[in-house]
Protein backbone atom coordinates (compact mmCIF):
# COMPACT_ATOMS: atom_id res chain seq x y z
CA UNK A 1 0.00 0.00 0.00
CA UNK A 2 1.37 3.38 -0.73
CA UNK A 3 2.84 5.04 2.01
CA UNK A 4 1.79 8.54 1.13
CA UNK A 5 -1.95 7.38 0.94
CA UNK A 6 -1.18 5.43 4.91
CA UNK A 7 -0.50 9.00 5.48
CA UNK A 8 -2.90 10.94 4.28
CA UNK A 9 -5.48 8.41 5.56
CA UNK A 10 -3.84 8.97 9.10
CA UNK A 11 -4.19 12.98 9.02
CA UNK A 12 -7.85 12.39 8.09
CA UNK A 13 -8.42 10.67 10.77
CA UNK A 14 -6.54 12.67 13.21
CA UNK A 15 -8.33 15.68 12.26
CA UNK A 16 -11.41 13.78 12.42
CA UNK A 17 -10.48 12.96 15.97
CA UNK A 18 -9.50 16.76 16.51
CA UNK A 19 -12.82 18.35 15.01
CA UNK A 20 -14.70 16.30 17.85
CA UNK A 21 -14.51 18.13 21.16
CA UNK A 22 -14.32 21.17 19.29
CA UNK A 23 -17.81 20.63 17.50
CA UNK A 24 -19.12 19.70 21.31
CA UNK A 25 -17.76 22.90 22.35
CA UNK A 26 -19.37 24.81 19.60
CA UNK A 27 -23.18 25.88 18.82
CA UNK A 28 -21.91 25.54 14.83
CA UNK A 29 -19.46 27.10 12.94
CA UNK A 30 -20.70 30.16 11.03
CA UNK A 31 -18.42 31.79 7.78
CA UNK A 32 -15.39 29.45 9.63
CA UNK A 33 -15.67 30.99 13.05
CA UNK A 34 -17.05 29.18 15.98
CA UNK A 35 -20.04 29.67 18.06
CA UNK A 36 -19.15 28.34 21.35
CA UNK A 37 -22.03 26.77 23.21
CA UNK A 38 -21.23 28.99 26.23
CA UNK A 39 -23.49 31.65 24.54
CA UNK A 40 -26.29 29.46 23.87
CA UNK A 41 -26.19 28.51 27.74
CA UNK A 42 -26.38 32.23 28.97
CA UNK A 43 -28.88 33.04 26.83
CA UNK A 44 -30.73 29.86 27.92
CA UNK A 45 -30.08 30.73 31.75
CA UNK A 46 -31.79 34.17 31.51
CA UNK A 47 -34.58 32.60 29.88
CA UNK A 48 -35.07 30.20 32.55
CA UNK A 49 -34.42 33.33 35.34
CA UNK A 50 -37.47 35.17 33.79
CA UNK A 51 -39.63 32.64 32.93
CA UNK A 52 -38.59 32.03 37.40
CA UNK A 53 -39.69 35.25 38.04
CA UNK A 54 -43.06 36.16 35.90
CA UNK A 55 -43.99 32.19 37.36
CA UNK A 56 -44.21 31.34 33.30
CA UNK A 57 -43.27 27.64 31.33
CA UNK A 58 -40.91 27.13 29.67
CA UNK A 59 -41.19 26.48 26.21
CA UNK A 60 -40.21 22.82 25.40
CA UNK A 61 -38.61 23.30 22.55
CA UNK A 62 -36.54 26.60 23.62
CA UNK A 63 -32.91 25.36 23.50
CA UNK A 64 -33.52 24.93 19.44
CA UNK A 65 -35.25 28.54 19.56
CA UNK A 66 -32.08 29.84 21.18
CA UNK A 67 -29.74 27.77 18.67
CA UNK A 68 -30.61 29.83 16.11
CA UNK A 69 -31.00 32.86 17.66
CA UNK A 70 -27.58 32.38 18.59
CA UNK A 71 -26.59 31.80 15.34
CA UNK A 72 -28.44 34.64 13.79
CA UNK A 73 -26.65 37.11 16.12
CA UNK A 74 -23.31 35.52 14.94
CA UNK A 75 -24.06 36.62 11.39
CA UNK A 76 -25.50 39.73 12.33
CA UNK A 77 -22.46 40.86 14.20
CA UNK A 78 -19.53 39.30 11.16
CA UNK A 79 -21.42 41.81 9.22
CA UNK A 80 -21.44 44.49 11.74
CA UNK A 81 -17.74 43.57 12.14
CA UNK A 82 -17.27 43.47 8.34
CA UNK A 83 -18.53 47.23 8.13
CA UNK A 84 -16.27 48.25 10.66
CA UNK A 85 -18.91 49.27 13.00
CA UNK A 86 -16.75 48.11 16.24
CA UNK A 87 -14.50 51.18 15.93
CA UNK A 88 -17.12 54.10 15.75
CA UNK A 89 -17.34 56.40 19.07
CA UNK A 90 -21.24 55.51 19.27
CA UNK A 91 -20.41 51.92 19.67
CA UNK A 92 -17.54 52.40 22.51
CA UNK A 93 -19.44 54.40 24.58
CA UNK A 94 -22.44 51.94 24.45
CA UNK A 95 -20.14 48.79 24.89
CA UNK A 96 -19.06 50.83 27.99
CA UNK A 97 -22.02 51.03 29.58
CA UNK A 98 -23.73 47.97 28.81
CA UNK A 99 -20.58 46.60 30.19
CA UNK A 100 -21.10 49.10 33.04
CA UNK A 101 -24.64 47.23 33.84
CA UNK A 102 -23.73 43.99 33.12
CA UNK A 103 -20.67 44.02 35.85
CA UNK A 104 -22.98 46.13 38.34
CA UNK A 105 -26.49 43.22 38.32
CA UNK A 106 -22.72 40.60 38.56
CA UNK A 107 -22.11 42.68 41.73
CA UNK A 108 -25.75 42.66 42.89
CA UNK A 109 -26.22 39.02 42.24
CA UNK A 110 -22.97 38.10 44.13
CA UNK A 111 -24.27 40.46 46.94
CA UNK A 112 -27.57 38.65 46.89
CA UNK A 113 -25.74 35.16 46.90
CA UNK A 114 -23.63 35.73 49.83
CA UNK A 115 -25.91 37.93 51.90
CA UNK A 116 -29.42 34.88 51.72
CA UNK A 117 -31.83 35.61 53.81
CA UNK A 118 -32.15 33.00 57.04
CA UNK A 119 -35.37 31.58 57.75
CA UNK A 120 -35.50 33.27 60.82
CA UNK A 121 -35.66 36.48 59.27
CA UNK A 122 -38.13 35.70 56.95
CA UNK A 123 -40.19 34.49 60.00
CA UNK A 124 -39.80 37.58 62.18
CA UNK A 125 -40.86 39.67 59.17
CA UNK A 126 -44.02 37.61 58.43
CA UNK A 127 -44.59 37.81 62.36
CA UNK A 128 -44.35 41.45 62.25
CA UNK A 129 -46.76 41.84 59.35
CA UNK A 130 -49.54 39.56 60.95
CA UNK A 131 -49.03 41.57 64.12
CA UNK A 132 -49.51 44.86 62.17
CA UNK A 133 -52.66 44.04 61.29
CA UNK A 134 -54.15 42.42 64.27
CA UNK A 135 -56.93 44.73 65.63
CA UNK A 136 -56.08 46.63 68.57
CA UNK A 137 -57.08 45.91 72.24
CA UNK A 138 -60.41 46.00 72.79
CA UNK A 139 -61.41 46.99 69.38
CA UNK A 140 -64.79 46.59 68.42
CA UNK A 141 -67.04 46.09 65.22
CA UNK A 142 -70.90 47.03 64.57
CA UNK A 143 -73.44 45.64 62.53
CA UNK A 144 -75.51 48.80 61.15
CA UNK A 145 -77.92 50.43 59.27
CA UNK A 146 -78.53 53.91 58.27
CA UNK A 147 -80.45 56.27 56.48
CA UNK A 148 -79.14 59.53 54.75
CA UNK A 149 -81.27 62.43 53.94
CA UNK A 150 -80.57 66.01 52.38
CA UNK A 151 -81.75 68.04 55.11
CA UNK A 152 -81.87 68.05 58.78
CA UNK A 153 -85.97 68.03 58.81
CA UNK A 154 -86.57 64.82 57.27
CA UNK A 155 -84.19 63.43 59.29
CA UNK A 156 -85.83 64.24 62.65
CA UNK A 157 -88.94 63.60 60.82
CA UNK A 158 -87.67 60.13 60.30
CA UNK A 159 -86.44 59.62 63.95
CA UNK A 160 -90.13 60.77 65.39
CA UNK A 161 -91.47 58.07 62.80
CA UNK A 162 -89.29 55.01 64.02
CA UNK A 163 -89.69 55.91 67.90
CA UNK A 164 -93.81 55.44 66.69
CA UNK A 165 -92.87 51.85 65.49
CA UNK A 166 -92.31 52.81 61.80
CA UNK A 167 -89.93 50.13 60.48
CA UNK A 168 -86.62 51.12 59.93
CA UNK A 169 -85.40 49.49 56.46
CA UNK A 170 -88.79 50.88 54.99
CA UNK A 171 -88.22 53.97 55.22
CA UNK A 172 -84.14 53.43 53.93
CA UNK A 173 -86.06 51.91 50.86
CA UNK A 174 -87.73 54.67 50.26
CA UNK A 175 -86.28 57.61 51.55
CA UNK A 176 -82.35 56.95 51.73
CA UNK A 177 -80.06 59.11 49.07
CA UNK A 178 -77.13 55.95 50.05
CA UNK A 179 -78.32 53.91 46.30
CA UNK A 180 -75.69 50.64 47.85
CA UNK A 181 -77.16 50.64 51.37
CA UNK A 182 -80.39 52.11 50.94
CA UNK A 183 -81.93 49.36 48.82
CA UNK A 184 -80.90 46.58 51.53
CA UNK A 185 -83.05 48.55 54.28
CA UNK A 186 -79.35 50.29 55.34
CA UNK A 187 -77.81 47.98 55.79
CA UNK A 188 -73.87 48.43 56.16
CA UNK A 189 -72.73 45.09 56.94
CA UNK A 190 -69.87 44.50 60.05
CA UNK A 191 -67.39 47.22 59.93
CA UNK A 192 -64.68 48.99 61.90
CA UNK A 193 -65.86 52.60 62.74
CA UNK A 194 -62.41 54.01 61.60
CA UNK A 195 -64.02 53.17 57.85
CA UNK A 196 -66.16 55.69 58.16
CA UNK A 197 -66.81 59.48 58.26
CA UNK A 198 -65.41 60.34 61.64
CA UNK A 199 -68.71 62.42 62.42
CA UNK A 200 -70.01 58.72 61.81
CA UNK A 201 -67.73 56.92 63.35
CA UNK A 202 -67.91 59.33 66.35
CA UNK A 203 -71.62 58.60 66.93
CA UNK A 204 -71.35 54.70 65.99
CA UNK A 205 -69.17 54.23 68.76
CA UNK A 206 -71.43 55.98 71.44
CA UNK A 207 -74.78 53.30 70.48
CA UNK A 208 -74.96 49.87 71.76
CA UNK A 209 -76.43 46.70 70.15
CA UNK A 210 -80.21 47.81 69.49
CA UNK A 211 -79.76 51.41 69.97
CA UNK A 212 -80.38 54.46 67.30
CA UNK A 213 -79.06 58.08 66.78
CA UNK A 214 -81.54 60.29 69.36
CA UNK A 215 -80.91 62.74 66.77
CA UNK A 216 -79.46 63.40 63.00
CA UNK A 217 -75.66 62.64 62.77
CA UNK A 218 -74.71 65.60 59.97
CA UNK A 219 -71.48 64.74 58.18
CA UNK A 220 -70.40 65.85 54.22
CA UNK A 221 -73.16 63.80 52.69
CA UNK A 222 -75.37 64.68 54.32
CA UNK A 223 -78.20 64.09 57.36
CA UNK A 224 -78.19 60.08 58.69
CA UNK A 225 -80.00 58.24 61.06
CA UNK A 226 -78.09 55.49 62.34
CA UNK A 227 -79.40 51.87 63.82
CA UNK A 228 -77.02 49.24 65.60
CA UNK A 229 -77.87 45.91 65.04
CA UNK A 230 -74.90 43.97 66.76
CA UNK A 231 -71.51 44.22 67.97
CA UNK A 232 -68.71 41.94 68.28
CA UNK A 233 -64.90 42.20 69.24
CA UNK A 234 -62.84 43.14 66.31
CA UNK A 235 -61.38 40.08 64.10
CA UNK A 236 -58.46 40.25 62.68
CA UNK A 237 -58.11 39.44 58.59
CA UNK A 238 -57.41 35.92 57.29
CA UNK A 239 -53.80 35.71 56.57
CA UNK A 240 -52.01 32.83 54.48
CA UNK A 241 -49.83 30.62 56.25
CA UNK A 242 -45.91 31.40 56.63
CA UNK A 243 -45.01 28.20 54.15
CA UNK A 244 -48.23 29.83 51.58
CA UNK A 245 -46.07 33.47 51.46
CA UNK A 246 -42.59 32.70 52.41
CA UNK A 247 -41.40 33.27 48.75
CA UNK A 248 -42.63 36.74 48.36
CA UNK A 249 -41.24 37.52 52.11
CA UNK A 250 -37.55 36.16 51.16
CA UNK A 251 -38.11 38.50 48.00
CA UNK A 252 -39.19 41.56 49.55
CA UNK A 253 -36.40 41.64 52.46
CA UNK A 254 -34.00 40.30 49.56
CA UNK A 255 -34.84 43.83 48.31
CA UNK A 256 -34.38 45.43 51.26
CA UNK A 257 -31.45 44.15 52.12
CA UNK A 258 -29.56 45.33 48.61
CA UNK A 259 -31.27 48.41 48.67
CA UNK A 260 -29.11 49.21 52.14
CA UNK A 261 -25.85 47.86 50.86
CA UNK A 262 -26.42 50.36 47.61
CA UNK A 263 -26.94 52.73 50.35
CA UNK A 264 -24.05 51.97 52.80
CA UNK A 265 -21.59 51.44 49.04
CA UNK A 266 -22.95 55.27 48.38
CA UNK A 267 -22.41 56.48 52.11
CA UNK A 268 -18.89 54.88 51.93
CA UNK A 269 -17.76 56.49 48.54
CA UNK A 270 -15.47 59.45 48.06
CA UNK A 271 -16.92 61.95 45.49
CA UNK A 272 -15.65 65.30 44.63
Amino acid sequence: MNKSFLAASAATLLAGALALPALAQNVAIVNGKPVPKSRLEALEAQIKAQAARTGQPVPPDVEKQLREEVIAREIFMQEAQRRGLEASPDFRAKMDLARQSVLINELFADYQKNSAVTDAEAKAEYDRIVGSQAPAAGAKEYKARHILVEKEDEAKAIIAQLKKGAKFEDIAKKQSKDPGSGAQGGDLGWANPSGYVPEFAQALGKLGKGQMTDAPVKSQFGYHVIRVDDVREAKGPEVPSFEQVKPQVVQQLQQQKLVKFQEELRAKAKVE
